[in-house]
């Protein structure tokens, strides 16, 4: 896949005032023309289809680098990311760790937060699996 030239954003994210301030999403995000990427679920997998070692910030690292791998190849970037959905096997853990996860999100995504929702599910597909990230991606 060819890079793409710089353009402007197809995506504008909405954050009314009249609702409480958004930290690491937005409340809405606008997308205008260009193609749609549907991201598929990714766990913390590593390049051998084994679950990286650690807790839950090291699998949401390794799960959001696998999410935006896929995005890449696509030919996005994070900035594209309209919709992230995180699924969760422990969500009393991710809310303990939302500050470390919000700077390894800053770290790997930026801070053009994409809509987001939280849920927390019995397990995964891979019973080793604390984190799942799926998303949708508008590009230009």
């Amino acid at each position: 896949m060819t890079a793409r030239p710089a353009e402007e954003p197809a995506l504008c994210r909405v954050n009314p005032g009249e609702l409480s301030p958004p930290s690491g999403f937005s409340h809405a995000v606008t997308a205008t023309g260009g193609r749609l990427v549907f991201l598929a679920g990714q766990t913390a997998l590593d390049g051998d289809g084994a679950i990286v070692a650690g807790g839950l910030p090291e699998q949401f690292a390794r799960a959001l680098a696998n999410l935006l791998t896929a995005l890449r190849a696509a030919g996005g970037t994070p900035r594209d990311l309209a919709r992230v959905t995180v699924h969760t096997t422990d969500v009393a853990a991710y809310r303990a760790h939302a500050a470390e996860l919000g700077r390894i999100w800053r770290r790997s995504a930026g801070r053009d937060y994409p809509a987001m929702a939280l849920i927390g599910v019995t397990r995964l597909w891979d019973e080793a699996a604390l984190v799942e990230l799926d998303g949708i991606a508008v590009l230009p």
